[in-house]
Order: structure tokens, then sequence, then C-alpha cells
């Protein structure tokens, strides 16, 4: 009797073990996972993996927040969240988990566990400092369209600011982007409201240097004249020592003088390409901590510059450094025109091509291509550390 007890029992605990192991086994294919969450006291935040990035890449909350994340895989890989003593566990593709990062008092990071995730800048950040939500994540990408030239003379007036985490010219960091056609007379009046001196140097100006370059103190301007009399993308760029200081801050840009046959094209854009540094004191060693175009590291990952089927755009590239170099692709594309410094190396080409734009610091160029097929079209700087570290993009080409 006790034998066939037991031989029972064993049948019993053999199905339960069946029956959890399949369970296990099927519960993979799952595309949401849900840890048991009371929302009643949390605020709630839908997050999206796109690439190798989260969107939005953070959030802003009150000190004492308790923050549930709903975060949907929508690469095509795993990826994770650690975040405070908080753990979201590997996330397939296509899957979305509802994890409970608790409470949270003060300024804190996560990021991808995955190896090389995180160098990519896998990074999600809760800000609690009343940084507010429009400087935790990136409401708006700064608009990368470039308007056609008008007019024979540019007259504009700029300020200059230098207290913030960057320096301005006309409230931006990097400055306006200028546009004008050979022949066309500049005139930009700079005003220094800020507290050390500056000064500006247009590389398309071909002036003595002596008054309009000089120094500018605090309370005093300059007035820059000069006659565009080549065609190119120059630099503009306080020139103030440590130079390397006040381009790194944000006082550089980029002034367009068209070449005077430019194709027609559907689109163009101006992309300004440079280094960002946290610390002033890890400028003269090169400890960069993020890169960017125009100023914000991902911000055309965030939000995506569209196209359409057909479209032949132009993109003009400088890069101001102050010192790393940029190698320019589109994933997906081959450029069929290159302008560098001045020269044409390709154009209108049909049975070849180019698959990169290579700029050192203060040089500049555009390329031209066309899209032929809907997509998700990435640029990046191809000195791959650089693109990772924000330097990169998205074409989103629609029918």
């Amino acid at each position: 009797m006790k034998r066939t007890e037991s031989l029972a029992w064993g049948l019993i605990a053999l199905v339960v073990v069946v029956v959890v192991g399949l369970t296990l086994a099927f519960s993979g294919s799952d595309t949401t996972s849900t840890q048991a969450v009371n929302s009643e006291d949390a605020t709630t935040v839908d997050v999206d993996i796109q690439g190798m990035s989260f969107v939005p890449a953070s959030v802003a909350v009150e000190p004492g927040t308790r923050l549930v994340l709903n975060i949907t895989n929508s690469d095509t890989q795993q990826h994770d969240l650690k975040l405070g003593g908080e753990h979201s566990g590997r996330i397939d593709p296509g899957e979305t988990v509802t994890h409970d990062f608790g409470v949270f008092t003060e300024d804190t990071q996560g990021w991808c566990t995955i190896a090389g995730h995180k160098a990519m800048g896998m990074t999600f950040d809760v800000v609690t400092s009343g940084k507010g939500e429009e400087e935790a994540s990136i409401g708006t990408a700064r608009d990368a369209t470039l308007q056609p030239a008008n007019g024979e003379l540019h007259e504009e007036t700029w300020v200059m600011h230098d207290d913030g985490d960057s320096w301005t010219f006309a409230d931006q960091a990097p400055g306006p982007t200028l546009r004008g056609k050979v022949g066309d007379r500049f005139r930009i009046t700079v005003e220094n409201h800020g507290q050390m001196s500056h000064s500006i140097d247009f590389h398309a100006g071909e002036v003595s240097p002596d008054e309009v370059m000089r120094e500018i103190p605090p309370g005093d301007k300059v007035v820059y004249e000069f006659t565009a009399r080549r065609s190119g993308i120059w630099m503009y760029h306080c020139g103030t020592m440590p130079m390397s200081l006040h381009i790194a801050k944000g006082m550089a840009g980029a002034l367009i003088i068209d070449p005077p046959d430019l194709s027609p094209v559907d689109a163009e854009y101006a992309l300004v390409a440079h280094e960002i540094y946290h610390d002033d004191d890890s400028i003269p060693t090169g400890e960069y901590d993020a890169t960017a175009f125009n100023g914000t590291p991902n911000q055309y990952v965030e939000h995506p510059i569209e196209a359409h089927v057909g479209d032949t755009v132009r993109v003009w590239v400088l890069d101001v450094g102050p010192d790393n170099p940029v190698s320019f692709h589109v994933v997906g594309e081959v450029f069929d025109t290159v302008y560098k410094e001045g020269a044409y190396s390709l154009r209108d080409a049909h049975d070849t091509g180019s698959q990169a734009l290579d700029l050192l610091a203060a040089q500049g160029g555009f390329v031209e291509f066309t899209f032929d097929e809907p997509g998700t079209y990435s640029f990046v700087n191809h000195q791959m550390t650089d693109a990772e570290k924000g330097q990169r993009g998205q074409f989103v080409v629609r029918p």
C-alpha cells in the first residue's frame, strides 16, 4: 500500500514539474510582462527603446516621487534598465515591461547593463533638482532646415552671454547659421553682455583683424563688416584665449556662402558638429563628455528629420571642434555629390559615389543624395565613438 501511495505522489510531482516547465517555456512568447504595481501613489511614464536610446531619455519629478516605468523595447535586440536599486530584467524585442523603480529623492542616472550599451548612450535620468521638464529631456530639436539666401546686405545684432553652462552668440550655442552669396555684404554688430572679454572671428571675412577681431570688454561692442568674396561653409568663433574654452562653451557657428551654380534640391539642412565638456578643466586634456550636431546630443534621434521618397537633399556640415574630426555618413545612402572646402570632389555621379565627408576642425562642406525607398536612415559621425557620444540622428522617409 505504501509503495502504491509513493508511486502516486511521484506521478503527481512529475505532472506538476511538467506543467510548470511548460508554463515557463511558453511565457517567453508574451509581449507584455507586468510587475505587481500599485499605481495610485506613483507617477507612471511610458519609455520606448529605439536603437541605443531611451525615449524620452529622462524625466523630471518632484523629490519623493515613486516612479513606475512602462518600458517598450522597439529595437531588434535585448535591452534592460538598471535605475537606482532596481532592475527591469532583460526586455526582449517587442516586449513591454512595467516596473516600479521606487522613490527618488535626488537626481539619479540609470543605464542598460548589456555590455557596451551604456557607452553608446543608453542612459536614463531621473531629475529631481528642479531643472524643469524642458531641461530634463529634449522637448524640441533645433531646426536643422536651411533657408535660401536672401538679399545682398545681411545686417544683424548679436548679444554675447557667458552666465550659463553654454556661452552664446544671440542666445544660441552654437551660434546662428548665416547664409549669403558671393559678393554679399555682412554687417554684424556684436554686443558683450557677459562678465568677461570676448571677440569674434569670421573665417569668411578677408579683413584686417586689428579692429574687428579685438577683445570686446563687458559693455562694449564691435561692428564686424566684410564682403563675402569666396563660396563655402565657413566657421566663425570667439577668438579670446583660451580659445578652446570659448569654442567648447558654444561660441562658434557657421556662415554659408553659396557656390554660384548650386543644383536644385528638395530640402537643405545645416549641421554644426562639436564636442561638449561638462567640466572646463577637462578641455585642455580633451576629456570631453559628449558630442552633438547643433547643440544637443542625439536630438535628431528623438526628433528625426522627415523626408519623402524621391526627395533629393543637401546636408551642409561644419566641424567647429574644438578638436575632433568628423566623418559624416548616412546609413543606407551613397552621396552622388560631395563638396568640401570650396571644391567638388564628386558631382551628380551615377556609376560611382562617396560614403563619407571627412572634416577636420574648422572645415566644412556638403553632400547630396536622394531617398529611393521609405525607411529610417541614420546619419552619424563615422568616427564611431563620437557617434555613440551623441553625433547621430535620423531621417524618417515616408512614401
